[in-house]
This record gives C-alpha cells, structure tokens and sequence, in this order.
C-alpha cells in the first residue's frame, strides 16, 4: 500500500518499494530525492512472497479461465496508473523483490544485502549492502537517467554529494587476504 506521497509539484517522479527495518532508510530518501526534484511515493511491502503469490495464482486463473475477463495482480493494481522509476529495497537478499519485477510498470531496481560482510553498526554495514538511504535515493535517480528523464551528467553530481564510492569492493565478492 502507498504509504506516503512525495511533493507532486516536483519535476519527476520515483516509487520507493520497502520493507522491514530498510523501510526507514526509504523514508530518509524520499528527503533525499526532493532535494533533486524527485517525488517519490513510498509503498509499504508487507509481504513479498504474499505478492507473488497473488500475482502468481492470477497468472493461472486467466490461464485457465480463458473465456473469461482476466483479472489482474495486487501489485499491479496498485501501480497500473504510476510512472517514474522503481526501487525496491530489503533487509534480505535482492531476489526477495525481484520475484515481483514482472508485475511493476517499467522496471524495477532491486537492493538487498545480497554477499558477505560484517560491521560494527547497522548503518556501516547498510552503505556495505548498498541499502541506505543514499543508495536507494541514487537507484532511483540512476533509473530516471536510464528513462531519459535526467541527465547522466546530474546523477554523477548527486553520487559524488551522496558520497557514493563506486570502486568500493562488490558485497558480492569476496577477496580473501593473500597468507603473506
């Protein structure tokens, strides 16, 4: 359900997808992107599994139910009228949201705490996954540039004042120190 609405007199427009204690950090960057003129609606995910469920059993009935007039998903729903970017954020790994992708207008960026690592505090190891604020706020804005809609050279600029280091080490990798 849309939990919060952006600024709808801003230029473009983002949906923020979260569950769980990462909801917080979506809350953090719809701020985030109104600084660059994005409003972004937050959408509470209570359950992902329960959504692909729906949308999976709905998928069956119209296959089998041909003659009938095909029903349509919950999630899609919801967002059948929505434009903008899609970011879908969690506190587990990325392919809980992504079992929802085919069902959301567009596309759908997904950030989880896919890989390995340990630290010491919750937002560490949260920038670690590429699921703080700043990180959701940049998926959308990414995606906006991948839609046309903003210049690549206005999302270099907001990755730089977001402090997004982009050589920093995958969380997918893991590079085990050498014996020395």
């Amino acid at each position: 359900y849309r939990f919060s609405e952006g600024d709808n007199s801003l230029p473009h427009k983002a949906h923020l997808l979260a569950s769980g204690a990462i909801f917080y950090q979506a809350m953090e960057a719809q701020e985030l992107l109104a600084r660059y003129g994005v409003a972004a609606d937050i959408w509470s995910v209570t359950s992902w599994n329960e959504l692909r469920r729906d949308a999976l059993a709905t998928e069956r009935w119209n296959r089998l139910h041909p003659a009938d007039e095909p029903r349509m998903p919950y999630i899609a729903q919801m967002l059948k009228d929505e434009q903008g970017a899609f970011v879908a954020a969690s506190d587990y790994m990325k392919l809980l949201p992504q079992s929802i992708a085919h069902w959301v207008p567009g596309g759908l960026v997904c950030l989880g705490t896919d890989g390995y690592g340990l630290s010491e505090t919750r937002p560490t190891l949260r920038d670690h996954f590429e699921v703080d604020a700043r990180h959701i706020a940049f998926a959308a804005l990414y995606r906006l540039a991948e839609q046309g809609v903003l210049a690549r050279a206005a999302v270099a600029q907001a990755m730089s004042e977001l402090a997004i280091t982009p050589d920093k080490t995958d969380p997918m990798s893991v590079d085990f120190p050498t014996p020395g």
